[in-house]
């Protein structure tokens, strides 16, 4: 049963992918989702993609004919707002739940087991199960006997403010930490996803959707740290971001010039100067409060360093 349960979780997670991939890429209801194009962008063979299309197909999100696969069967707002929702089982959907009430204060730092079930009606085992789904998000930690404490939400000036301190000391170590080598195949498809992200037009560009790229940005900088406890601790800070974060008011001037500051330290890793690369994810960092334009210098270090302080 564990196998199964895994299983299913994995097909969850790789159809969720697809549905980042859609929204991320602009597709449109009725636009065709080719299996081998999905296997090479999830990093996977095509068996598990056409599970994961089935899972999608049994939701409605997508549609199969005859005449060709796969093809999306609704429109990617939809897809985008709603689609990972529809996928969730039993304890998925508790888990939602336990994070929007979370996300909105009605229940408090520390709770226990107990609580939940009386909070929520559901047997004890689906409680448990839904704190281990937040846990993976890095969103709870189970402490001492019985209780579980939540992680500080990203959704008030001061959690953003210390969210972005623990980013500036973390980051740049992880890319000068000793053994740093990154994936290029991962690398390579997030190249192409920013770089066709970059090609929508002003008032068209996503900020979930750059959220999504900015997170897999982050968090593959995090997979690439030869310190295990520098990417442990980064890893579950991206997943926390990606799940609690509300903050998508961004400007499109800042989701291009975010993106172009991605492909200038890709660059710099790519060419094995990771002091290079760890300086302008400094910078980078510094910029992302910015609210209005400014320039960016792609791949080039500013003249003088003592702004940065």
């Amino acid at each position: 049963m564990k196998v199964r349960s895994n299983t299913r979780q994995n097909h969850i997670k790789l159809a969720q992918q697809i549905i980042e991939l859609a929204l991320e890429r602009g597709l449109r209801q009725g636009d065709h989702l080719p299996e081998t194009t999905l296997a090479e962008a999830c990093g996977v063979s095509r068996t598990p993609v056409r599970s994961a299309l089935k899972l999608l197909e049994k939701n409605g999100i997508v549609q199969k004919r005859e005449e060709g696969g796969y093809f999306l069967n609704q429109s990617p707002e939809r897809v985008g707002i709603d689609g990972a929702a529809q996928l969730e089982d039993m304890e998925d959907s508790l888990a939602a739940r336990i994070l929007a009430d979370r996300a909105e204060r009605r229940i408090t730092d520390v709770q226990s087991v107990s609580a939940l079930v009386r909070r929520y009606g559901a047997p004890r085992s689906a409680v448990l199960n839904a704190l281990k789904i937040l846990s993976t998000d890095g969103i709870v930690a189970q402490l001492p006997g019985r209780a579980w404490a939540f992680q500080p939400l990203l959704d008030t000036p001061n959690a953003l403010a210390e969210s972005l301190s623990f980013r500036l000391a973390m980051e740049p170590q992880a890319i000068l930490a000793p053994g740093f080598q990154i994936d290029n195949q991962k690398a390579g498809l997030l190249r192409q996803q920013m770089e066709n992200f970059l090609t929508h037009s002003d008032g068209t560009m996503s900020a979930m959707a750059f959220m999504h790229i900015d997170c897999a940005f982050h968090s593959l900088i995090a997979e690439s740290s030869g310190n295990r406890f520098l990417r442990g601790a980064l890893l579950a800070h991206q997943r926390l971001r990606l799940t609690t974060q509300k903050d998508h008011s961004i400007p499109d001037f800042r989701l291009r010039q975010s993106l172009e500051e991605h492909l200038g330290i890709l660059d710099s890793l790519e060419r094995m100067q990771h002091q290079l690369a760890a300086d302008q994810m400094v910078l980078h960092l510094r910029r992302s409060q910015i609210r209005k334009p400014q320039a960016a210098n792609r791949g080039i270090l500013p003249l003088a360093r003592k702004g940065m302080a």
